[in-house]
C-alpha cells in the first residue's frame, strides 16, 4: 500500500483537490470549469485561424502584378521592379466615379 501511495502521489493530490472543490462549491461549479476549459481549447485555434486569414487577405490586397512582364511586387513601388512600367494600384479604380456609374433614362410605360 505504501508503494502505491508513492507512485500515485500526484493523482491522490488531484483527487483530494477535486473532492474539496466539489464539497465547497458544488458539482455544477466543477462542470462549468471543465466546460469553460474545453471551450477555450476549441475556440483558441479558431481565433488563430481567423487572425491568419485576415492578415493573409490584408497582405494579398497589397500585391500588384505588372501587366507587361507579370512580376508580382508588394504595393510599396509605383513602378515595376523588372521592366520599369507603371503599376496599376487597386484603389485607383475608384478615382473616377463616372466610369463606374450607370446612367439610366426614365421612360413612361403606357
Amino acid at each position: 500500500m505504501n508503494s502505491f501511495l508513492k507512485t500515485n502521489k500526484s493523482y491522490i493530490t488531484y483527487i483530494l483537490i477535486l473532492a474539496v472543490f466539489t464539497a465547497c462549491f458544488g458539482f455544477s461549479f466543477l462542470i462549468n470549469i471543465i466546460g469553460n476549459i474545453l471551450l477555450l481549447i476549441l475556440l483558441i485555434p479558431l481565433l488563430l485561424i481567423l487572425i491568419a486569414f485576415i492578415s493573409f487577405n490584408s497582405f494579398k490586397s497589397q500585391l500588384n502584378k505588372c501587366e507587361k512582364c507579370g512580376v508580382i511586387s508588394l504595393g510599396l513601388n509605383n513602378n515595376c521592379i523588372n521592366c520599369g512600367a507603371e503599376l496599376n494600384k487597386n484603389d485607383q479604380q475608384f478615382d473616377e466615379p463616372s466610369k463606374s456609374t450607370i446612367e439610366i433614362n426614365a421612360e413612361e410605360i403606357k
